[in-house]
Parts: C-alpha cells; structure tokens; sequence
C-alpha cells in the first residue's frame, strides 16, 4: 500500500503540529526546514498573513481554512525554533498572551464597567501604556515601524485620536483633505526652480500629506483604509483582465489597442457589472479620462 498525507496524518492537534516541526527540523527531516531562521521565517509568516487576508476579504472558505492553516504552522515554527535555541517554550508563549489578555480586560475579568467598544479601546491603550512604562515614552512608540505605509498612517492616527488630538467629525477632517489636495496641486502648477528635483521633493510632500489624510478621512468613517485599497485594487485587476480578453477576442493584445478602445473596453466592463446588478460609482471613469 503507497503512503499517502492522509495514511501518515496525526490526529489535527497544536502538538501533533509540533512534532511534525520538530520531524522536520530533524537529523533525517527537511534540509531546506533546518536551515530556517527566525529571520528568514518571519518573512513567510508576514506573506502567509497577507494571503490569509486576500482570502478573508474573498470570503473563500476554502482558501481561508488553508491560508489560516498556513499562518498557524509559521507561528508555530518559530515556536519551534526558539525552544531548539533554548529561549523559550511554546507553553511560555501561551502563558504570556493569557496573562495579557486577561490584564487588558478588566472590564470582563475584574471590577472595571466599560460601555461600548471605543471605550474598551481606550482602556486598552491606557493599559498598555502602563505595562510598557518608560520603555516606550510615546503612546506611537508601539506602532510598528515596519508595517506597510498606508497600515502604520491608520495606526498612527488611531492613537493620535486616542488621546484626543483628531477632527470633530468626519466633515471637519474630509475639509482638510480637499485643503491638501489643494496644496498638492498648487505645487504641481508653480513653475519649476532649478533642474526641478526641489519641486518634485515638494510635490511628494504634499501628496504624503493628501493620503495621510485621506486615511484619516476613512478612519473617521468607519472604513479600513487597507481594506477599502484592496478591494478597489482587486476591482480594478478584475476589470483590467475583462479588457484583456477582449482584447483577445479581437485578435489583439491590450497593448495594441489605441486609448480610444481601451476606454470603450472599460465602458463595456461597467456596464456589464451594471446588467449583473453591482453597483457602481458614476463617476468611476478609466484612469487617466476627463471624467472623473
């Protein structure tokens, strides 16, 4: 009888993962498993994690129990690694983030009363402030510097607002925006200075400043600026291939249509969307067209 996966699984356990590492870390395991590093694992966790959120947002069952599945044995591996290292155990990891949860609510495991969810929120930055004492002298200290642009701007901004530097409302901050798009433009019209590097410099400042606060603008109306990105990225690949298979059906590729038909290409895509019953913008024009 040929050994399969499923002739050889364990029962589906943490610690059957766990040895499963451990197999493959070992003297007769995977060359490729013992090399691994925390610095080169880390690199795979934060790749498994972006392809757990695709399928999240997709809402493919299937794709998420994978993906899911793939950011559970990075974790673990490093566990892994770090118990062979003589660090810390798993357990360890565990006991730390059931003291910590348990520490942050108060509101669940102890005497505190908090209504609603912005004021758990507030709580919780309070507590963690405390537990990082003087280590971390600024409540945007524990805002990963690593993290992509457009995540660390909303984090940064949550806990700026935090402690209540923010707009009033959502008007107040949508205002500033159109000022930044203002300055922005100014400095794209003001005539060029030199060999023109000086007001490029300035035009990326100010264009910084636009999309800082434009995801102040979705933070403000209760919209993740990553998740809104993703899914306009995800429409656009969406339709952008729609236009490569017409082109196809013509015997062409994209490239060699004129930007007359590809805006016809584009209006065609919509309008399908439209007859499919999904909503659109009407002022969701091609990219670079004079209606937008």
């Amino acid at each position: 009888m040929a050994t399969t996966p499923e002739s050889i699984a364990p029962p589906p356990t943490f610690a059957a993962v766990l040895a499963l590492i451990e197999t493959l870390r070992g003297e007769q395991g995977c060359p490729w498993d013992r090399k691994q590093t925390p610095a080169s694992a880390i690199t795979y966790l934060v790749e498994e994690a972006f392809e757990l959120m695709e399928a999240v947002i997709a809402d493919d069952t299937d794709a998420i129990l994978e993906e899911m599945g793939d950011v559970l044995f990075q974790v673990l591996f490093l566990m892994v690694l770090y118990r062979q290292a003589g660090r810390f155990k798993p357990t360890e990891v565990l006991a730390c983030n059931l003291r910590k949860m348990i520490h942050r609510h108060p509101h669940v495991f102890g005497g505190d009363t908090l209504d609603d969810a912005d004021q758990v929120k507030r709580r919780w930055r309070e507590i963690k402030q405390q537990e990082k004492g003087k280590d971390r002298p600024s409540v945007l200290d524990a805002v990963p510097s690593g993290l992509p642009a457009l995540l660390r701007a909303y984090r940064v901004s949550e806990r700026a607002a935090g402690i209540g530097f923010d707009w009033d409302d959502l008007a107040g901050v949508t205002v500033q925006a159109e000022s930044e798009w203002a300055e922005f433009n100014a400095e794209r019209n003001r005539m060029p200075e030199g060999d023109g590097t000086t007001r490029k410099d300035r035009m990326a400042e100010e264009l910084g400043d636009v999309l800082f606060t434009l995801v102040n603008v979705a933070r403000l109306a209760g919209i993740h600026p990553e998740t809104a990105l993703t899914a306009a990225t995800e429409k656009f690949v969406g339709r952008f291939k729609q236009m490569e298979r017409m082109a196809a059906d013509q015997g062409k590729r994209l490239d060699e249509v004129p930007r007359q038909g590809l805006d016809a290409f584009w209006e065609r895509v919509k309008a399908r969307e439209q007859d499919a019953g999904q909503a659109t913008s009407p002022s969701d024009a091609p990219p670079g067209s004079d209606d937008r």
